[in-house]
């Protein structure tokens, strides 16, 4: 949304300071809605950024002046591209990411040249030895293989100046061998390829483009050639080419633990199977998913299939990859991974992995499974999507900083007052609409289920909410159970019409009578400017079909939630709705309604009688209360027939045509309201075969940081950038190195005077603070009495008082932080503790 734009020779245009736009230089733009400046409406400009918050689109000298409001709209223009023939690009190569080359003897320059001649000495070596290739790891076909390709540089009209002939060789000797992930990158990437010169959208890849690994063959490969002579009776014949049988056998019986089994856990599995991971008799695979598999996921989570729908994911998914791969052990969890979950993925669980994959949606779980990782000293693997965009992070044991030391800023939320009464952006109406299912529905639901069951304790855990919480509940209640409940079809007609009357007529009027179109504001502004869109009330037309479809789908759900029968009859609900009349409108006088988000909330003497009166109206009405009938509504996005979809579209369009915002359809509302994570299988691929790439690596055993990889990609540009893993960063006290992968181990169970002694003693460190997760244990600033009754007491019995709850028998260590000064007073960092209570 635009802010401001200038009237002069340049016309810089300026977005909200909240609002990025995103743009480039070279882009270009259209306008809408913007008042004074009318003749810059519909209009195209190409745009100069200045900013990230501003840019620049040419003279608007001669345009009227700008008054408030408008949207800025990026115009996607087509683009021409340039291709060389093959045969051209044969003689000539032109690789797609050259323009990041430093020089002709930048190492990836030359390795894409050598490859490049490498598949055409390939053609040239099969035609020589009736179409076979190069015998695995045989140093005559590799020398003649060389041979060939330094041969066809040397005819080329312009030879190549230099050439890795490391690389010639490892591709003679590994070009007969298959890798399943490399299989599932390069797959991916030429899928997404397909999909761009179907569609003419995104950018294809300019030319050639080549990817190689030779980083995951062990060190000192070519001393060790007789190790990569393949078992031909082998099912991994192909990977044992390029592996070799050692790395084979540790493969077979490594023990994994992958969390998530949706879409990238789906890739995972199947790589797996291909791999052999976990086949061997000392192998594992351990995979748990808590979820169940839901009709949105089948076009990308390829293990499933309509008939699994509703079945477990984790289940379904080590189910269908047996069926590949019928030796692979696996341990099978639907459980989260998280707290509660510690007594099963415990010491003894941890200690046993090798490594941790996550194929996971979320950054809670993420960082519990990371502090676990650094807890345990496991290599972890990382990685996540978003449509065609895709990352991958290693986090290795003492060599690379953990998943959480670095994050994306997090993720902003909308305001609650631009959701309650000022929308802007059909972003908005779509996620109002979705809380007003869940306060109509769902949420009411919950509550009068916990008061018919104990409304004792209901009322006691009430009275710890704040006043408008308080309120906003009983209110609910009392409209459920009584004022709005429903016993005929009929009855529910007619209140999702008064529903309609309150929520798009009322509200807005009630809005517009508290600020009104023409109010000002302290500084002689319009209230009603950009952002801020002023809204407009409607007038009910059962033959508008928005208007309908509200009345229609607020009704049935309105029958389930009180256990009615539903009319799917659209004409029966026409017919019910036009004889229902709603009271007009009277504007309230005194009411508030919060404008900033920093605004305190304003309680009167009245809301307080009104909450006392509604806890003994549900008091005195209990016994009758307990005969309603009513079934909770748990949103499901993916069922066409229950509704869920229907209200919250009609709805969240209803409220966007209140402040003339452009309305969407079903399927993008589903989108927004499901908060469904883009995602496509192209993408999935190619992370998860780069995830795998990885784990070879770490199954090679490499030692050094510059053999390992992290990735980004996005498809659609197209991009794809690797790096090294950030170097764990060290810190010392005293003489001793550490880093967030250490931990000062203390075994057995200590007073906490003993404990401060021992550190006093051992470390000459004179701690001032120990906590245990948020609990405080021990401070300085703890009065003295506190200080006193702690000293004699152990750290977990210390703990527990605080905790009010006994330390789980699972639980055989806690990881304490402590704050202390060393013997020249200063502050010192300080590794964690690993207090060790019970072998």
């Amino acid at each position: 949304m635009i802010s401001y734009i200038t009237n002069d020779k340049e016309g810089i245009v300026t977005t909200f300071e909240d609002q990025r736009h995103d743009l480039e230089d070279g882009d270009y733009v259209t306008f809408k809605e913007v008042k004074g400046m009318n003749e810059i409406n519909g209009k195209e400009f190409k745009i100069s950024v200045l900013t990230p918050f501003s840019f620049i689109i040419g003279d608007t000298s001669t345009f009227g002046e700008y008054k408030n409001g408008g949207i800025v709209i990026e115009v996607k223009k087509e683009k021409i591209i340039d291709f060389k023939s093959m045969e051209m690009c044969l003689e000539e190569p032109k690789f797609f990411d050259e323009d990041n080359y430093w020089g002709d003897a930048d190492p990836k320059k030359i390795d894409n040249i050598s490859i490049h001649l490498a598949f055409q000495a390939l053609d040239e070596f099969r035609q020589e030895n009736s179409e076979e290739l190069p015998k695995p790891w045989d140093l005559n076909d590799s020398k003649r293989f060389v041979e060939i390709a330094l041969l066809i540089n040397s005819q080329k009209k312009n030879p190549f100046s230099k050439l890795n002939e490391n690389l010639l060789k490892i591709f003679s000797f590994t070009c007969s061998g298959n890798l399943c992930p490399i299989q599932s990158v390069i797959g991916g990437l030429a899928a997404q390829e397909i999909i761009k010169a179907c569609s003419g959208k995104f950018h294809p890849i300019n030319q050639l483009f080549y990817f190689d690994c030779k980083e995951i063959l062990p060190e000192n490969t070519f001393e060790r050639i007789e190790e990569f002579k393949p078992d031909l009776n082998s099912r991994y014949l192909s990977q044992t080419i390029v592996l070799g049988k050692q790395i084979q056998n540790r493969l077979e019986n490594f023990k994994c633990f992958l969390v998530g089994s949706g879409a990238l856990g789906c890739e995972y599995l199947k790589n797996f199977a291909m791999m052999g991971l976990g086949s061997g008799p000392n192998g594992l695979i351990t995979v748990t998913d808590m979820d169940t598999i839901e009709k949105s996921n089948l076009n990308r989570q390829f293990l499933f299939r309509s008939w699994d729908v509703q079945k477990s994911k984790a289940e379904v998914a080590s189910n269908a990859v047996k069926e590949m791969n019928p030796n692979l052990n696996i341990r099978t969890n639907l459980n989260r991974v998280g707290p509660e979950t510690e007594h099963i993925y415990n010491d003894e669980f941890f200690d046993s992995l090798d490594v941790v994959c996550n194929a996971l949606d979320n950054v809670k779980t993420r960082l519990y499974i990371d502090s676990k990782c650094i807890e345990y000293r496991k290599p972890l693997i990382e990685s996540g999507t978003l449509g065609t965009e895709g990352n991958v992070q290693v986090c290795l044991p003492n060599l690379t900083e953990a998943y959480s030391s670095s994050q994306d800023p997090p993720e902003k939320n909308i305001p609650i007052c631009t959701l309650k009464i000022f929308p802007n952006a059909i972003e908005h109406t779509i996620q109002w609409a979705r809380d007003l299912f869940e306060g109509l529905f769902s949420n009411p639901v919950v509550s009068a289920f916990n008061f018919l069951q104990n409304p004792d304790l209901y009322f006691r855990n009430l009275s710890k909410l704040g006043i408008q919480q308080r309120l906003e509940e009983l209110q609910q209640l009392e409209k459920i159970f009584i004022s709005e409940k429903c016993s005929s079809f009929e009855e529910c007609v007619v209140w999702a019409r008064e529903s309609f009357q309150e929520n798009f007529h009322n509200n807005i009027k009630q809005l517009l009578f508290n600020f009104p179109p023409e109010l000002k504001t302290s500084n002689g502004l319009p209230f009603w400017s950009s952002p801020k869109r002023l809204p407009h009330p409607l007038y009910f037309d059962a033959n508008n079909s928005t208007h309908f479809d509200y009345i229609f789908s607020a009704a049935n759900l309105k029958a389930f939630l009180h256990d009615l029968k539903q009319e799917r009859n659209r004409e029966k609900i026409f017919s019910y709705v036009q004889d229902v009349q709603v009271v007009s409108f009277k504007p309230k006088l005194g009411v508030k309604i919060k404008i900033n988000e920093n605004d305190e909330e304003e309680f009167t003497d009245e809301d307080e009688i009104e909450i006392d009166n509604l806890i003994r109206k549900l008091q005195n009405e209990y016994l009758s209360l307990k005969k309603s009938k009513l079934v909770k509504i748990d949103f499901e996005k993916d069922d066409d027939s229950n509704f869920h979809m229907d209200f919250i579209t009609s709805c969240s369009n209803l409220r966007a045509e209140n402040y003339d915002i452009t309305p969407t359809d079903k399927h993008n509302t589903k989108l927004i309201a499901g908060k469904i994570i883009p995602a496509i299988a192209t993408t999935t691929s190619v992370i998860v075969g780069l995830d795998c790439l990885e784990l070879y690596k770490l199954i090679a055993g490499h030692k050094n940081l510059d053999a390992y990889r992290n990735y980004y990609l996005n498809l659609a540009l197209p991009l794809f950038q690797s790096s090294e893993p950030m170097p764990v960063t060290k810190y010392k006290f005293y003489d001793i190195e550490w880093s967030l992968w250490d931990r000062i181990e203390v075994k057995g169970e200590l007073t906490l005077k003993e404990f401060l002694d021992y550190f006093e003693k051992e470390y000459k460190l004179v701690i001032t603070m120990i906590g245990c997760d948020v609990t405080t244990i021990y401070s300085k600033y703890l009065s003295i009495e506190k200080r006193k009754d702690r000293l004699n007491k152990k750290i977990t019995e210390i703990l527990e008082i605080i905790k009010q709850e006994k330390l789980p028998e699972h639980t055989k260590n806690l990881t304490l932080s402590i704050v202390a000064y060393d013997t020249n007073d200063e502050d010192i960092e300080v590794p964690p503790i690993k207090y060790i209570i019970r072998n």
